[in-house]
C-alpha cells in the first residue's frame, strides 16, 4: 500500500436477530426530543414502526414524526423537515427505513441549525458543518447505500436537474446503527436486487483504481465473492435469512470507508447514475447497472492489468492461454451474465431515458478524476448513448 490515512469510524452496529436491543441501551444516552424519520409508511404495515415507537416511549421520549421520506430525497423534502425538526426542538433524530432515509436524516442533523441555505452550502459549495449538529441513529430495513455506517448524503434538486452526494466527516456519521436482516424480508423484490447492485458498485468504484499491490483490493475481493454467491439465493429465496444476513454486512464494509484506505477511488459509475436519476427519478441501484457495463468496456484498456485480475479472483476465469484483454473481457462477459440472471436493469430506455434527455445528463454529470480514465463530455455521451 503505497498511500498515506487515518482511520476512524464511530458508528456502534448492533447486528443479528436480537439487534432491536440495542435500541433501548443507545436512547438513554440523548435528550427526550425525538424526531422519528421514515419512508413511505411500510414500516407501519410491517409492524417495525410499533417496535421503534414502543422502545422510544419505554424509554420516555417526546415523539414527533418526519414521515414520506422519498426514494430520492428532494431538497424541497429536507427544508420541510429542517421547519419540523425545529419546531420539535430535536435532540436526535432516528431515522428508520433504507439508504435514502438514513441520507436524508444526516443531510437533516447538519442543516436544522444552519443559518445559511443547505443546499449552496453542503451540496454545491461543499463546506462542512459550522453549527450544532443534531445526533442520528438508524434502523435499517434495506440495505445497499452502507449510509448507516458512513457520512454520506445524496440530496435531490429536480429544479436545478442535480442529484449531489455530500460524504461529511465522522462527526456526522450515525451515533449507532440497528442492523436485522429479518427487517429487510419485506422489501419490495426491485428494490431488493437494486440493492445489492449498489453493493457491488460501491465496491468496484474503490477496486477499480490505483496500480499498486493493495490490502483492501484483497478485501474487495472477497467481499464480491461472497454478495455474488449470496445474491444469486436471495433472489431465489428473499427470506434465506444468511443469504440476507450476509448482504447486509457486506453493504455496511462496502462503504464504511474501510476499503478505500490507500486507494484514489474512481465514483464515475455513480455520476453518471446519479445525473440519470436527477432527469427521470429512477432507482439508483438500477441506473448504476444501467450505466456500468459501457463505462467499464470503454476504461478497461486504460486499467488493463486490475480488469484482469478482477476477471480471475471475483469470476474465476483462467488466464491460461489468453491475452490479458481477453480475460478482461471475459470477466465483464460474466458479470453482465450475472447481473441479467438477477434481474438487473440492463440499460437505460427501460429507466424512462432516451436519446433526448443525453446532452442534459451529461451537462449534470459530475466529472471524477480517481479513476483509471478522466471523462470528457463527448466521452460521457458516448458511454451515455451505449448504455441506451
Amino acid at each position: 500500500m503505497l498511500g498515506n490515512f487515518k482511520y476512524y469510524n464511530p458508528t456502534k452496529l448492533y447486528f443479528g436477530k436480537d439487534a432491536m436491543d440495542g435500541l433501548g441501551i443507545e436512547l438513554s444516552r440523548y435528550g427526550k426530543n425525538v424526531l422519528l424519520v421514515y419512508g413511505g409508511g411500510s414500516i407501519k404495515e410491517n409492524g417495525i414502526y410499533d417496535r421503534v415507537v414502543t422502545a422510544l416511549k419505554q424509554h420516555g421520549k417526546n415523539i414527533f414524526e418526519d414521515g414520506g421520506v422519498m426514494p430520492n430525497p428532494t431538497i424541497e423534502k429536507l427544508r420541510e423537515g429542517c421547519e419540523r425538526a425545529r419546531k420539535a426542538q430535536a435532540d436526535f433524530i432516528l431515522a428508520v427505513g433504507g439508504g435514502s432515509v438514513c441520507d436524508y436524516a444526516k443531510a437533516l442533523s447538519v442543516s436544522v441549525h444552519c443559518g445559511e441555505d443547505a443546499w449552496q452550502k453542503y451540496f454545491i459549495d461543499f463546506d462542512e458543518p459550522t453549527c450544532e449538529i443534531v445526533p442520528v441513529g438508524c434502523v435499517l430495513t434495506m440495505v445497499g447505500t452502507g449510509s448507516e455506517m458512513n457520512g454520506g448524503s445524496v440530496i435531490t434538486n429536480h429544479q436545478q436537474k442535480l442529484k449531489i452526494g455530500h460524504v461529511f466527516g465522522d462527526n456526522v456519521f450515525p451515533k449507532f446503527s440497528i442492523l436485522n436482516p429479518e427487517f429487510t424480508y419485506s422489501v419490495p423484490r426491485y428494490q431488493m436486487i437494486s440493492g445489492i447492485y449498489d453493493i457491488m458498485s460501491h465496491i468496484l468504484e474503490q477496486y477499480f483504481s490505483g496500480r499498486d499491490d493493495n490490502t483492501s483490493d484483497y478485501l474487495m475481493e472477497g467481499l464480491l465473492r461472497s454478495l455474488i454467491h449470496s445474491a444469486e439465493i436471495a433472489v431465489k429465496d428473499p427470506r434465506d435469512y444468511e443469504a440476507r444476513s450476509n448482504i447486509m454486512w457486506t453493504a455496511t464494509w462496502a462503504l464504511n470507508t474501510l476499503v478505500a484506505k490507500g486507494k484514489t477511488t474512481d465514483w464515475m459509475v455513480h455520476m453518471l447514475g446519479q445525473a440519470v436519476a436527477a432527469h427521470t427519478d429512477a432507482t439508483h441501484g438500477m441506473t448504476l447497472a444501467a450505466v456500468s457495463m459501457a463505462y467499464y468496456r470503454y476504461v478497461l484498456h486504460y486499467g488493463l492489468p486490475k480488469f484482469a485480475r478482477y476477471a480471475v479472483n471475483v469470476w474465476g476465469v483462467s488466464p491460461e492461454g489468453k491475452t490479458e484483454e481477453e480475460t478482461a473481457l471475459e470477466g465483464l462477459d460474466a458479470m453482465e451474465r450475472w447481473m441479467k440472471r438477477i434481474g438487473l436493469v440492463m440499460n437505460l430506455s427501460e429507466l424512462g431515458a432516451n436519446r433526448e434527455m443525453l446532452d442534459g445528463i451529461v451537462q449534470s454529470t459530475v466529472i471524477m478524476t480517481g479513476g483509471y480514465k478522466i471523462l470528457d463530455a463527448q466521452e460521457i455521451y458516448r458511454i451515455l448513448e451505449a448504455s441506451l
